[in-house]
């Protein structure tokens, strides 16, 4: 994981391995990028609630591959279940945004923290 500086995730989905690079099944990636870290008590009664940093590479509509190095999830304009899209934040290490939100279909997703993405 690409976790900079911020709590480790707790519970590992299941890998898959083929050959010698690692896959991972849609499913488990998108509850990944839905996660979020800690839950600790700050200052007035608040929480803090952390992104959980990851690395991705997608497919866009005319076919250009896309990588960001550091990312997180967050939210779209639009209704993200029925149209199979979530928005993704590219940022660096230290989770400061770093350019525009991108709307990735969850069909184009290619790779997820390095690991292969399968249906």
């Amino acid at each position: 994981m690409k976790d900079v500086g911020l709590a480790a995730c707790n519970s590992e989905p299941p890998v898959l391995s083929v050959g010698e690079k690692k896959c991972i099944r849609r499913v488990d990636v998108l509850r990944l990028m839905e996660e979020r870290e800690g839950a600790a008590s700050e200052g007035r009664g608040g929480s803090v609630v952390r992104r959980r940093l990851y690395s991705i590479q997608f497919y866009k509509k005319n076919g250009e591959v896309v990588y960001f190095a550091y990312a997180f999830t967050c939210g779209l304009t639009a209704d993200m279940k029925r149209n199979r899209l979530r928005g993704v934040q590219p940022c660096d290490c230290h989770g400061q945004r770093t350019g525009h939100v991108a709307a990735v279909s969850i069909d184009n997703i290619r790779e997820f923290d390095g690991m292969r993405v399968k249906m």
